[in-house]
């Protein structure tokens, strides 16, 4: 039967297949296809579908049904997936013993199911997790095209972003210096580096960047890139004008850290400034923060972009902030 579906190559299937999942857009009555060169993912609202995806009409099977956790359980519950492990982030051990239970008996491609344990905590931001079935936390993650080793408990990864971390890496250029202030796993510094950008990424947790140095190897950019073990503070005069873009995202503090920032940017530098504040003014201490501390830089506000939802009343977003020396 034809369907409204989008189309993305082959090696960004599963991102595009997740990111239209978190909008509810993806039609689950008719199977996924593919070709030699694209995936088409079938979808309900072909009108919703964001710009950056591409929407066509094809020929698509009505699905074969596989078992899932609701089938089991007799209601739908609440579970993120990370590479090949379900995270649950229920209060009630009962409870999030039975959706483990349901999730290992379903056809879901999974090896382990974890529930949230704690907050995230500390300057590390890790939390602590109980592991309800398998025996590792250590998963590979997909996302546009690279992949990323991780172990959700020793490093912070959220999948959430991939869609954000696409937008902001597809802006650099072959040459460009590109420098995470913040860097994880790599989700920003590998793409950046197959850009044929030079990346540094910096972060105070060592398991972190030990895992950020294996994602370029993994992802065949190894050349391209520098990874750090420390405070950004204290590294940033060993790049001092160097970079042509920097990534801050540490949406709770990053005005904290926009004195180094400012000593990274060269003559001409965009700062990917992330911010969480209230939904009725969502940017402006971002670019109040900003401008206050680039002295000496004339301070453009490229793009405001509301990434998600964070709580009751705050938005999560982003300021695309050029600054010219």
């Amino acid at each position: 039967m034809e369907r409204p579906c989008v189309r993305a190559p082959r090696d960004e299937g599963e991102e595009t297949r997740q990111a239209l999942a978190a909008a509810n857009l993806v039609d689950e009555e008719y199977d996924i296809v593919a070709d030699e060169e694209s995936v088409f993912v079938p979808v309900t609202d072909p009108d919703a579908v964001p710009g950056e995806f591409e929407v066509v009409t094809r020929d698509v099977p009505t699905r074969t049904r596989q078992r899932t956790p609701a089938d089991v359980l007799g209601f739908e519950p609440s579970y993120e997936r990370l590479g090949d492990i379900v995270i649950l982030d229920e209060n009630d051990p009962d409870r999030a013993a039975d959706i483990a239970d349901a999730v290992m008996a379903s056809d879901l491609p999974v090896d382990t199911v974890v529930n949230r344990a704690s907050k995230v905590k500390g300057e590390l931001r890790v939390r602590d997790w109980d592991v309800l079935a398998g025996d590792g936390t250590e998963t590979v993650h997909r996302e546009y095209g690279f992949e990323y080793l991780l172990d959700i408990s020793t490093v912070y990864f959220s999948p959430r972003l991939a869609t954000e971390r696409r937008r902001v890496t597809e802006q650099a250029e072959p040459g460009d210096h590109a420098f995470d202030m913040f860097a994880g796993v790599g989700p920003f510094v590998v793409p950046f580096a197959a850009r044929g950008a030079d990346a540094v990424g910096v972060d105070l947790n060592e398991a972190a960047v030990e895992y950020l140095r294996e994602n370029a190897r993994r992802n065949g950019v190894e050349e391209n890139v520098t990874a750090v073990h420390g405070d950004v503070r204290e590294v940033a005069p060993e790049y001092e004008g160097w970079a042509d873009r920097v990534v801050m995202n540490l949406p709770h503090s990053a005005d904290d850290f926009l004195d180094s920032a400012v000593t990274l940017a060269g003559d001409d530098c965009v700062l990917h400034y992330y911010d969480i504040q209230h939904e009725d003014d969502p940017f402006g201490p971002g670019e109040r923060a900003v401008r206050d501390a680039a002295d000496g830089y004339d301070v453009t506000v490229e793009t405001e972009r509301v990434v998600r939802s964070y709580a009751p009343h705050e938005l999560n977003v982003c300021l695309d902030v050029r600054l010219s020396r």
